[in-house]
């Protein structure tokens, strides 16, 4: 955008040289070199500080791995790419068998350790009674009350493996997380499903509105806040500027992150200062009839309430900006 407001005031003195036939002297033109520092110069100072600019723009969305709970091998993939789903839907199936066997046995198991359980319990309540009347032994009670109280941890142990392996066997159904899209799907039937996050087959994107970050200098931190005008021109609509408002301005830069470490914070001399991440939000009708691919790259003006006059030069000149998206080689 510098390179635009220097090329304008260069075309502006080429014109006023040629209509009032000015002479190329050394007096001429060191004036109209200096008038255009001075100048240029002063404009930069007021539109960055007061209506700052962002040439790195991006609409950010969120995209979720589907990563199954189970491992196995998959059996079915219902789903089609790129096609809204609603949640709940079925993305694809594992094969169930060993699952589903897994959970017969234990339901078995689980049947034949509950009788034992309840045999014990007869007997321990019937020996209770017979001691009660002084007709049965201590150590019959005591036997039967330890059988009993060792069926009964291995009914409450079955029971929890039945559990378990239920919810795995309802874990071999893989089901949207909410409303969405799967915009990548590399599984096919045959292949193995696994339970770790980097091995994910396919990419789910939920139905949420995507967040339209500028990355700001941090010199514009005083002048700005919330409800701020603000304009954005997306690189693939060239010629096309559309109104926003700054939502918030995010309270932290990464570049200044510490993360738990056994190392000390140093200085480096090195360090980028990084960008502020401010959100805009779009508040433009016109946005509507575009179908706008998540992840779209831009550029952002901010208006703030300070030196009016100056904003409309901003305005010209991220309209002009945008312009230079029909020449691809240039922008």
């Amino acid at each position: 955008m510098e390179l635009l407001l220097i090329l304008t005031y260069t075309a502006i003195c080429v014109v006023i040289f040629k209509l009032f036939r000015i002479p190329l002297n050394k007096w001429t033109v060191p004036t109209a070199v200096l008038g255009g520092v001075l100048i240029i110069g002063t404009l930069f100072m007021m539109m960055n500080y007061n209506h700052p600019y962002s040439e790195s723009t991006r609409l950010y969305f969120t995209s979720v791995p589907i990563v199954p709970q189970v491992r196995g091998r998959i059996a079915e993939i219902p789903v089609e790419v790129n096609t809204p789903i609603s949640e709940g839907d079925v993305l694809y199936r594992i094969d169930d068998v060993p699952f589903r066997d897994k959970v017969e046995a234990l339901e078995a198991r689980l049947d034949g350790a509950m009788d034992d359980r309840d045999h014990a319990q007869l007997e321990r309540d019937r020996s209770t009674r017979l001691q009660a009347k002084g007709a049965g032994s201590d150590r019959t009670t005591e036997r039967w009350r330890a059988q009993y109280e060792e069926a009964a941890a291995k009914v409450d142990d079955l029971e929890a493996q039945l559990h378990q392996a239920r919810f795995d066997l309802d874990s071999t159904v893989v089901r949207a997380p909410s409303d969405g899209i799967v915009t990548q799907l590399t599984a096919r039937p045959g292949m193995m499903a696994g339970r770790v996050a980097f091995s994910a087959v396919m990419v789910f994107l939920p139905r949420d509105e995507a967040v339209l970050i500028g990355w700001y200098r941090q010199n514009s931190l005083l002048r700005l806040t919330a409800g701020d005008e603000a304009e954005v021109a997306f690189d693939a609509l060239p010629g096309q500027v559309f109104k926003a408002k700054v939502k918030q301005v995010l309270p932290v830069i990464a570049e200044g992150q510490l993360t738990g470490s056994a190392d000390l914070i140093e200085y480096r001399e090195n360090t980028v200062a990084g960008r502020m991440a401010v959100e805009l939000e779009l508040d433009d009708p016109l946005i509507e009839q575009y179908d706008l691919p998540q992840g779209l790259y831009g550029q952002s003006a901010i208006y703030t309430d300070h030196a009016h006059h100056v904003a409309l030069l901003r305005r010209i000149l991220l309209r002009m900006s945008s312009w230079l998206n029909y020449v691809f080689p240039f922008h």
